[in-house]
């Protein structure tokens, strides 16, 4: 019976794989996802020992379950297991990724008691605050981030619509408005999106987050100042999905 379990998160931007032997991690990595997410996913599973059971979540799971995947996960599982693990004792995840925001209330075992999601747009996720930094002319979301740290509260973008959000965003810019502040009101629009969730789901400390949006320092300051208390942050947040779909492996 194998005790090589991968896991492997196949989301719209990134592809993450960790390895565990038993418990222990033997292997991680994280690729871009490109555009052709099937033919990555088999490229980073082709190196596995044959005996590796493979779980899949993410958006592409079910097609790697028709090709290589022994089981697949949800990705509110995913993350739970993988923050739970962490971070035990956690009472909500928060997961930011490139194309949607989960919220999941965890109970004292440590499984699933409630989730939300916003998956219908771009509002609020990765692929948001990287449109707004190519508005503001960034070359990255991480330079983005970075900078609006040093922008002053007062302006204020009230569309949650990722077209019209960035217009707004170029118009202030045109009247002259700072750039720091206009990305700092842009980062403080994805943490108001995140608060609705968590007040729906009822969040519960300590709060961890996840996903590849829990780099950026900004979201991470303003949501802390948003919900008055710690946010736990994950050494890589993009690898829990990952992480937690090789722990469900261990689960019957």
């Amino acid at each position: 019976m194998e005790t090589v379990r991968a896991g492997i998160d196949i989301g719209s931007r990134t592809i993450a794989l960790v390895v565990l032997d038993g418990l222990k991690t033997v292997r991680s990595v994280i690729e871009d996802t490109g555009f052709n997410p099937g033919e990555r996913a088999r490229e980073m599973v082709a190196l596995l020992p044959p005996e590796a059971a493979v779980i899949a979540t993410g958006y592409g799971r079910h097609a790697a379950k028709a090709e290589f995947a022994q089981r697949v996960v949800t990705e509110i599982k995913a993350h739970a297991l993988g923050a739970g693990c962490l971070f035990p004792g956690a009472g909500t995840v928060l997961d930011i990724g490139g194309q949607d925001m989960k919220v999941i209330a965890l109970d004292e075992s440590g499984d699933v008691a409630d989730f939300q999601m916003n998956d219908k747009c771009a509002a609020g996720t990765g692929k948001f605050l990287e449109v707004m930094a190519g508005a503001l002319g960034y070359g990255s979301v991480g330079e983005f981030g970075r900078d609006s740290m040093a922008g002053s509260p007062g302006t204020k973008i009230t569309s949650m619509c990722t077209v019209f959000a960035e217009s707004e965003a170029v118009s202030l810019l045109h009247r002259g408005v700072d750039r720091r502040d206009i990305g700092r009101a842009l980062h403080a629009s994805v943490v108001e999106r995140a608060f609705g969730l968590l007040q729906r789901v009822g969040c519960e400390a300590p709060l961890v987050f996840t996903g590849g949006v829990a780099l950026n320092p900004c979201v991470v300051a303003l949501l802390r100042e948003r919900i008055k208390g710690a946010v736990l942050l994950p050494e890589t947040p993009q690898m829990v999905g990952a992480l937690g779909a090789a722990l469900a492996g261990l689960k019957k």
